[in-house]
């Protein structure tokens, strides 16, 4: 079990590492909010990098990632053990995919992906263990898809995650990601000004995120 000064070798990196490895070495409570995209199939990298062509575009310009199997298999309750016991307060997506493993809440977030005809793609559920209203995010799909330098499946908008921290976490927080993907997690911390461990076992996505995250530093110090 690590103590809450040796924590702090892990502050403010990407850790390519299996999660559970290392939440089971945390001291319960050490960190102030857990703020996480859990993967639904364990297979979704595999099935991305064999593409090797790039992301299918349809007449209107949306992009298809074609994921296949992607809700067949989810992650283990173990892990959810563990981020509730290290963790003060959590953040989930996709939470209702989980929800045998997730206690009631009234503050559910909604990721409102502004599309014209409204199905059940057009927005995602976030679980929260907050105390408070219902909260909704309105952020065109559309926008979103035209970011640059998007390489993973789930990839979310980086004002998004943003959004989250303002809300929920205050400045000097320490945020746990463990299924980093993107590195979406550490760069809205990096800008928010709150400290940051996150995990990504991939090490593909690992490494694109480890440049992704050095890129958005160099861009800080230019504007600077």
């Amino acid at each position: 079990m690590y103590s809450q000064d040796e924590l702090k070798q892990f502050e403010n990196k990407i850790l390519n590492m299996d999660c559970y490895d290392f939440l089971k070495k945390l001291p319960d409570k050490s960190i102030d909010l857990v703020l996480t995209d859990p993967p639904y199939g364990i297979n979704y990298g595999k099935q991305l990098k064999n593409k090797g062509k790039g992301f299918n575009t349809d007449k209107n310009g949306w992009r298809d990632f074609n994921c296949g199997d992607w809700d067949k298999n989810k992650i283990d309750k173990i892990i959810f053990d563990e981020l509730f016991r290290v963790s003060k307060n959590q953040i989930i997506w996709g939470g209702n995919y989980y929800v045998n493993y997730l206690t009631p809440s009234q503050c559910w977030l909604v990721w409102n992906k502004c599309q014209k005809e409204f199905s059940l793609a057009d927005g995602e559920l976030v679980w929260t263990s907050f105390n408070k209203a219902l909260r909704i995010y309105d952020y065109s799909r559309g926008n979103h898809l035209q970011e640059k330098n998007r390489f993973h499946a789930t990839q979310k908008p980086l004002n998004l995650f943003k959004w989250c921290l303002n809300k929920f976490s205050k400045e000097n927080d320490l945020i746990l990601d463990c299924f980093s993907g993107s590195g979406v997690t550490a760069i809205a911390c990096q800008d928010m000004k709150r400290r940051f461990i996150c995990i990504e076992k991939d090490k593909i996505y690992f490494e694109k995120s480890i440049k992704r995250l050095e890129d958005f530093k160099k861009q800080l110090i230019f504007e600077f």
